[in-house]
Parts: C-alpha cells; sequence; structure tokens
C-alpha cells in the first residue's frame, strides 16, 4: 500500500485530524489522482460494508470447548504418586489395627471374671477402664474406616480411569 491509499484510507476511517480532513479534501478536489483513488476506495468500502459477515456454527464453540477439554484430559500427571509410600502407609494401619484387636481380644473377659491376662514373656496387660477409652477407640476406628473407604474409592477410580484410556 503506498502512501496516498494510507493517507485516504484514514479519511474514509475518520482517523485523521481536522486539519488532516481540510488538506485531504483539498487534494481530493485539486487533484485529478487523489480523486479518482478516492471514488476507487470509497467503491470498495461501500462494498466491504454490503457484505454480510461470514459467523461460524451454533456448534462452533462448543465443538472447540470439546477438542480443548479432551485435549487437557490425556496429558498426564505431572506428579508421580510414590508407591512405597502408600504400601508404608498401608502397612502402617494394618499393624495398627492387628495391634488395637490383640489389645480389644486381650483384655476381653472370657470366662465372667476380672483377671488380668499374663502374656509368656511375664508382660501383664494393665487395666483399661473403658469408661474413658471408648470414645477414643471409637474415634479410632471410625477415622480408619473413613480412611479406608477413601482409599478405596480412590483406588477404584484409577482402575476405572486406566480402563477408559
Amino acid at each position: 500500500m503506498n502512501n496516498m491509499e494510507e493517507i485516504l484510507w484514514n479519511f474514509i476511517d475518520g482517523n485523521c485530524t481536522a486539519e488532516e480532513q481540510k488538506t485531504i479534501t483539498g487534494l481530493i478536489a485539486g487533484d485529478e489522482s487523489y480523486r479518482l483513488k478516492y471514488q476507487e476506495l470509497m467503491q470498495l468500502n461501500n462494498e466491504f460494508s454490503a457484505m454480510e459477515l461470514d459467523e461460524p456454527s451454533m456448534a462452533f464453540t462448543y465443538n472447540v470447548m470439546e477438542v480443548i477439554r479432551t485435549e487437557h484430559a490425556h496429558v498426564p500427571l505431572k506428579a508421580t504418586i510414590n508407591k512405597r509410600i502408600i504400601l508404608g502407609i498401608t502397612i502402617f494401619f494394618v499393624l495398627t489395627l492387628m495391634t488395637l484387636l490383640v489389645v480389644v481380644f486381650a483384655n476381653f473377659n472370657w470366662a465372667g471374671q476380672k483377671s488380668p491376662v499374663n502374656l509368656s514373656l511375664g508382660f501383664t496387660m494393665p487395666d483399661i477402664n473403658f469408661s474413658k477409652a471408648r470414645p477414643l477407640l471409637e474415634g479410632f476406628l471410625f477415622f480408619d474406616v473413613v480412611l479406608g473407604l477413601y482409599l478405596f474409592d480412590t483406588w477404584l477410580r484409577r482402575r476405572n480411569l486406566a480402563k477408559q484410556v
């Protein structure tokens, strides 16, 4: 695009100051080449304004967003989970629950009379006051059950996602 066209397009679009408009109006009135070019650009501008703009289909935005969503869904996780850590946590809770069960069964009054259980190593189990220990025991078991259900749900979801991919 040459300088004359730029000047005339700015005049047609209204992107020039009042002084420039007076100067360009004088050029169009006085110079034949400016007048012809101005008429040509005005015809072109009228054709552009008469054109109907193409619009994307109604589902275009939806389709684009779905493609973007599926691209992000296939991106692997940035952080991997160390399976040894999960195994260590699992072993800890299993051992804790087993120890709790051993203590409960060892302190259970099987014969109907109260007698402390003696272990073979000469260790005597303490007499536990269950009125104070019961809420603590129930809270601990509730926490373990909820945590176990959460871990089981996470495992099922990962397995289902692995099947889908």
